[in-house]
């Protein structure tokens, strides 16, 4: 398959990948660093390419509840935001997951708390990876750590969101959302026929006379009955850990110690390898892919062979506990990190290693 080299930043690549893997609409809200998505898809016109429905809704509540209503009818849907309008976001996401819906949230990560800054952070990670809103829930979530995997991890995530009927989030952050990089696009994808819908989803509402009527919601009002809805949901979510984890390790062979990092600071870790490297300390990286699920199996394994990990992220430390939990006290794991929207230099994650781990 012939593929079309480009550059472009990671946001406008999210939106082209949209229009190219036949994604039915897009319902979003502006808000820095991510305006560019919708930006993007309101100039190429997707509805004149592929009849790809993109909206401006009132605000991010909106455009949510707008996923929701498509996803039921077994569209092929997805939002973006950043941090603060994820968070109001969050109630949708929690009745799309408790009616088992598939979907793709998009966060182009950036600092806070509050309305915070507009630079990249990677603050988010709790939200995203607890569920984030109200009840047990979980979402799928993917980091990726440049431009092409903006563009690759897309059609990727709606593949997960409907193997599993569930949410799932791709989770990235300002700085590969702003930045350009070369990346190469795949050839146009049709969209999904109203009979192929019908055939893929015979639980979707799509109106045809000749389907079932179907009734899609999150309310269960017998607590018995709304029990067994979360044994189903968290056998879900076990079957992901199973069958989905991915992660990439780099320089882990004869790694001494470990860094966990995902998105911007996997970028920034290689390098801090490669200057430790020259001085004599041995230091993979465990960069994980899905942050749910995520990867403990594998930092359980390598627990078992390593001096120590540095869990290195844009935020206060949250990745962080979720190190600590896989690695289970037998070996240091520590955090080091920059956040409000600072970000950390190779410099300064190997400094972090030696002073916290190394000489700790």
């Amino acid at each position: 398959m012939k593929k079309e080299l480009r550059l472009m930043k990671g946001n406008e690549a999210i939106a082209e990948s949209a229009i190219r893997c036949g994604v039915d609409a897009y319902y979003g809200y502006p808000i820095t660093p991510q305006s560019e998505v919708m930006e993007h898809l309101m100039a190429e016109k997707p509805e004149e390419r592929t009849g790809m429905v993109v909206l401006q809704a009132e605000s991010e509540t909106s455009s949510i509840n707008m996923v929701y209503g498509a996803a039921g009818s077994g569209k092929r849907v997805m939002t973006s935001s950043s941090s603060p309008g994820i968070s109001l976001m969050t109630e949708g996401l929690s009745y799309i997951a408790g009616a088992e819906l598939p979907c793709v949230v998009v966060n182009v990560s950036r600092g806070g708390p509050g309305l915070g800054t507009i630079q990249p952070s990677q603050a988010d990670y709790f939200q995203a990876v607890k569920g984030g809103g109200h009840g047990d829930y979980k979402l799928i979530v993917l980091a990726p750590s440049s431009v092409q995997e903006m563009y690759d991890f897309l059609p990727k995530a709606f593949d997960l969101a409907e193997k599993y009927l569930n949410p799932a989030m791709i989770l990235s952050d300002g700085a590969i959302g702003q930045m350009m990089e070369k990346v190469y696009i795949d050839e146009q994808k049709p969209r999904r026929t109203e009979e192929e819908i019908r055939k893929a989803f015979p639980w979707a509402t799509t109106g045809h006379k000749s389907s079932d009527r179907n009734i899609i919601t999150s309310l269960e009002l017998d607590p018995y009955k709304q029990e067994q809805v979360n044994h189903v949901l968290q056998a879900k979510y076990r079957k992901m850990e199973e069958e989905d984890v991915m992660f990439e390790e780099i320089q882990c062979e004869d790694a001494d110690y470990i860094f966990v990092a995902y998105g911007s600071s996997a970028r920034l870790s290689q390098k801090a390898i490669e200057l430790g490297r020259a001085k004599g300390i041995k230091i993979g990286l465990l960069r994980p892919i899905t942050l749910f699920p995520f990867p403990t199996k594998r930092i359980q394994e390598l627990a078992t062979k390593v001096k120590g990990f540095l869990s290195v992220e844009m935020s206060a430390g949250q990745m962080v506990e979720d190190v600590r939990l896989a690695v289970n006290g037998k070996v240091p794991v520590e955090h080091y990190g920059r956040y409000g929207g600072v970000i950390h230099s190779p410099e300064e994650i190997l400094e972090g290693l030696e002073t916290k781990i190394i000489g700790g």
